[in-house]
Parts: C-alpha cells; structure tokens; sequence
C-alpha cells in the first residue's frame, strides 16, 4: 500500500494531493488506519475517507477505490456535458455573427457600386 501511495502522489499531477497523500503515507507507516491521515487533509472530501474506512473494516479497499473512481469520473461526465450544453449554443451564435459578418463585407460594396451606377 505505501507503494501504491507514493506511485498515486507523484502521478497525480496536482502538488496539494501529492502532499497530502506523501504525509498519510508517513502516517500509513507508522501504523496509523489509511482513513484517519485522509481525514485531517480538507482536500479529500469526507465521503472518500468514510468509504476508504469502509473499504478498511470489510477488507475489500479495493472495491471502495473503484466505486470511488466510478463516483467521480460520473461527476465529471456530468459536469462535461453541463459544460457542453452551454457552449454548444454559443458557439452556434457566435459562429452565426461570423458568417454574417461575412456575407456583409461581401454584399456592402456590391450595394454601393449599385447606388454609384444609378
């Protein structure tokens, strides 16, 4: 496990978590239940130290890892898709102003010449 910790700090590409988890490994060693040094650091959300406490007393840490995993990648999904939603739209607009944009310069000159020849 102190292993896995310390591979899941360097990796995690955000240097508050790598602290956190590099100080519970510390804690982790010296005997302390993997939940309890998770619980001090407010970066991790109480429900990921319950169920890691879970996972502990039932011997299955494993599986509260994966539905942990499963939990929030489903979050970003949601919050992916909101984004989505939102900008889909705008871009349409802001696309649409373009192309009108466009079409304007083209035909302004055209009216004009026409008015020059009448």
């Amino acid at each position: 496990i102190l292993q896995s910790i310390e591979i899941t700090a360097t990796s995690s590409g955000n240097w508050v978590v790598e602290q956190a988890l590099l100080k519970s490994r510390d804690a982790i060693r010296e005997g302390i239940p993997l939940y309890k040094p998770l619980e001090e650091e407010p970066i991790f959300p109480p429900m990921v130290t319950r169920m890691i406490a879970v996972g502990e007393e039932t011997g299955d840490i494993d599986g509260m890892l994966t539905k942990i995993a499963e939990f929030y990648e489903s979050e970003v999904d949601a919050a992916v898709k909101a984004l989505t939603s939102i900008l889909e739209p705008l871009m349409i607009v802001v696309v649409g102003g373009i192309v009108g944009a466009i079409v304007i310069s083209m035909y302004l000159p055209m009216f004009k010449i026409f008015e020059l020849i009448e």
